[in-house]
């Protein structure tokens, strides 16, 4: 019994041991210390310079190893790991980095069971909650920044991409998993482009998609990114696929409209294509199809069950049971060619789609036409025969030479000479031989700049029998002489004849740009739409706000206006004597008073100095005994200059400072001279009535003085010789005193002084600084 129990124990006993090899191998390779190449002891700093010298090593982009991305991946968790604080404490304790690692390593240890030799842990159960032990069916689908970037986004333009967005310990990752494993396979064989972002390690990429959480899932098309909002189920996720397409792809056909689509081919200047089925509704295979070979195929759907489409069926022996694809080429009668399968697979209609995606001699339209009918010269011939101007006989002509001569080395093409002038002047140099008539040229492209080998026929085409003898022979001669083609020039790039108008093109960007906010508004996806909701929000706030102050200001300026009978009767007087009325000037008062402040050392720096962009201080000179006089007269003067919100009124004491005016008026050039202090007139000289415009922010301003007889307007001209009429006034004070001089004539016609201020003629006067007040 003991050998028996011996014998039992050592298959387990093995299976251990080989249990802890494998483990024993692996370690290094978990290990972030090892990965990194740091010790257990190094710091934040040592291992942020590790990581950045591995990272640049190993970077996908940088180094080509087939392993480079696995080790760099190895790398980039490493270094999540010990980054983290928390993280790293768990790993040097339980040896993992996961979170609540201490109660983990509790409960492993509770469900560890020998049992007659077996041993078991929670790995027997398979819980997927990490990357490592889910489904690796993801695995080839994983994206990273560079591959989305370079591949992936071209690619959109040809195919529709769904991509989810995954991480660790989603418990919602989880739950998606069967359905987005069974919808992918399914897609994928349709001609869909799968992804699957980690955003635990693709950071970057996650917050470039705009996905913010996990699970996510969203499509690609056309560079797009589109998010699916709905429940994650099979009909809902095709359902989002084919919501990606445009919805004018494919053209339902009937009777009624199957010769004028099939006609199109040559205003188009594409193959027509038409899928026969059974079906009511077009098959998203098909739908795919035609989105990736929309520059090439116009594309067309008959659904045979429906009525009025038995003429259409009749005419072409269509199989009802049997889906059939038709591709139409210059004659609508009969098709080029035809493919028909009970099961139409994606790898079948590419093949028979990419052996027809051009015309039997399609007109080159653009650049990109000319380059894949006529490409390169390899290793093999590569011939293309242009046929110009629009003559019916002749292009039939042409038109059966071609069907007849196809090869894959040889391709028909024509172009219309008035459309592209500058290709048709550079391979036709005799002009007026060829004018009004056709000609063939054989060509082959030398480099992708431009450089071509040709021949022109020497006769125009007429598409006569001798003609076709003549350029079959001369193709026959070219397989064996290469030299015929003994002209060479350079072609510029063709014109784009059926590229959008500038504001087609303008139109519907505008209209993608309000569906996607559209879009993004009704399906919650805030984070995307906070920029623009904030603006939207701050714009209505300022606006609104604007206007319920102003309505409250408004209320309580009609509650203040009886402030303004506070004015005594002279006052009134003088008002109704001004020639200029509220009425007739633009700059409506707010108010029924003149508020005028006194400029002192307290509000100096904030109503001058720190004055605000474009606003200006207008300030009264005055004394203490013309103050009561000239602050009435001022706001008389004034008043109606009161709507303008970038003046203000003050006045300054000349009492108190007189030497901060003189220091000022010392800028004004020749204006204002200032006498020797020891002048015995120093102290006599009167600046009452003068205004001064200070304009804080640009420190300059603009003066006016009061009013003499013969002075009109009162104000300081760009040529006027100030000085002397200063040293006038100064020698006149015994015969002009203050006494003498009626106080409310100093102010005369400052109304027109602020008028000349508002229309910016006035002389400036400009300063280094503004001095102090005191």
């Amino acid at each position: 019994g003991k050998d028996k129990r011996l014998g039992r124990a050592g298959p387990a006993g093995l299976l251990l041991l080989l249990l802890l090899l494998l483990a024993a191998q692996a370690a290094p390779e978990r290990d972030p210390y090892r990965v990194l190449g740091v010790g257990r002891s190094s710091s934040q700093a040592d291992i942020k310079k590790a990581y950045k010298r591995l990272a640049r090593q190993w970077h996908p982009d940088k180094n080509k190893d087939p392993g480079a991305e696995d080790k760099f991946i190895q790398i980039s968790k490493a270094y999540e790991i010990l980054s983290n604080e928390e993280k790293r404490a768990n790993f040097d304790r339980y040896g993992d980095a996961g979170e609540s690692q201490g109660y983990s390593q509790h409960q492993q240890r509770q469900f560890h069971h020998f049992h007659e030799g077996f041993y078991f842990d929670e790995s027997f159960f398979h819980f997927p909650f990490n990357s490592e032990r889910r489904d690796t069916s993801d695995e080839k689908y994983l994206l990273h920044f560079s591959h989305y970037i370079n591949e992936i986004v071209p690619d959109s333009f040809k195919k529709p991409y769904l991509i989810k967005i995954t991480s660790d310990w989603c418990f919602s990752c989880i739950h998606i998993e069967p359905v987005w494993k069974e919808v992918a396979q399914e897609l994928e064989a349709l001609g869909v482009g799968i992804g699957v972002v980690h955003a635990g390690y693709e950071r970057r990429l996650a917050h470039h998609l705009g996905a913010h959480s996990t699970p996510s899932i969203l499509g690609l098309m056309n560079g797009k990114v589109t998010f699916f909002h709905s429940a994650v189920s099979r009909e809902n996720l095709r359902q989002f696929v084919e919501n990606l397409l445009p919805g004018n792809l494919v053209e339902k056909i009937t009777d009624k409209n199957y010769i004028r689509f099939l006609s199109n081919w040559k205003k188009e200047n594409k193959p027509h294509v038409l899928l026969f089925d059974h079906m009511p509704v077009v098959p998203l295979l098909y739908k795919l199809t035609a989105f990736a070979y929309r520059d090439y195929l116009s594309f067309g759907y008959v659904y045979v069950g429906l009525r009025g489409t038995e003429e259409l069926s009749s005419q072409y022996n269509i199989n009802v049971y049997t889906p059939t694809l038709m591709i139409f080429k210059e004659h609508i009668d009969k098709p080029a060619d035809v493919a028909q399968a009970r099961d139409m697979k994606k790898q079948l209609i590419d093949d028979f789609l990419s052996q027809n995606k051009f015309l039997m001699a399609a007109r080159l339209t653009n650049q990109r036409l000319f380059q894949e009918l006529c490409p390169v010269k390899k290793s093999h011939r590569n011939d293309c025969t242009g046929e110009g101007d629009k003559f019916a006989d002749a292009y039939e002509a042409f038109l059966t030479f071609a069907v007849a001569n196809t090869k894959d080395t040889l391709r028909f093409a024509h172009i219309y000479n008035d459309r592209q002038p500058e290709f048709a002047d550079a391979l036709l140099m005799d002009e007026e031989k060829y004018r009004g008539k056709s000609a063939v040229v054989i060509l082959e492209r030398r480099n992708n700049a431009g450089k071509i080998a040709y021949k022109t026929l020497e006769e125009a085409w007429q598409g006569s029998n001798e003609d076709n003898f003549i350029l079959l022979d001369l193709l026959d001669q070219l397989r064996t002489d290469p030299g015929l083609l003994s002209s060479e020039t350079v072609l510029a790039d063709l014109n784009d004849e059926l590229a959008p108008m500038f504001l087609i093109r303008w139109f519907y960007s505008t209209l993608d740009y309000i569906l996607d906010c559209w879009d993004s508004l009704f399906h919650s996806n805030w984070r995307e739409m906070m920029p623009l909701l904030s603006l939207l929000f701050s714009a209505l706030f300022i606006l609104f706000g604007t206007v319920i102050v102003q309505a409250f200001s408004d209320s309580s300026d009609t509650r203040d206006s009886p402030a303004s009978e506070k004015k005594d009767t002279t006052a009134k007087t003088e008002r109704n004597d001004t020639s200029f009325s509220k009425e007739s000037n633009s700059r409506v008062p707010k108010k029924g008073f003149v508020e005028v402040t006194e400029l002192t050392d307290i509000n100096y720096n904030s109503n001058l100095v720190r004055l605000r962009p474009g606003h200006m201080n207008v300030v009264l000179i005055l004394s203490n005994s013309t103050k009561t006089a000239l602050l009435q007269k001022f706001a008389l003067e004034v008043y109606t200059f009161t709507g303008s919100s970038s003046l203000h009124f003050s006045f300054l004491s000349l009492d108190k400072h007189r030497e901060w005016l003189e220091y000022l008026l010392e800028f004004a050039q020749d204006a204002a001279p200032i006498p020797n202090q020891y002048d015995k007139h120093f102290l006599e000289r009167d600046y009452t009535g003068y205004v001064l415009a200070l304009n804080g922010h640009k420190k300059y301003f603009c003066l006016f003085k009061p009013h003499r007889s013969g002075d009109e307007g009162g104000t300081l001209g760009a040529g006027e010789d100030y000085d002397s009429s200063l040293h006038t006034e100064a020698r006149g004070k015994s015969s002009c005193s203050p006494g003498s001089r009626s106080i409310k004539n100093k102010l005369h016609k400052l109304s027109f002084w602020m008028e000349r201020l508002l229309e910016g003629s006035l002389q400036r006067f400009y300063i280094p600084s503004w001095p102090a007040l005191d």
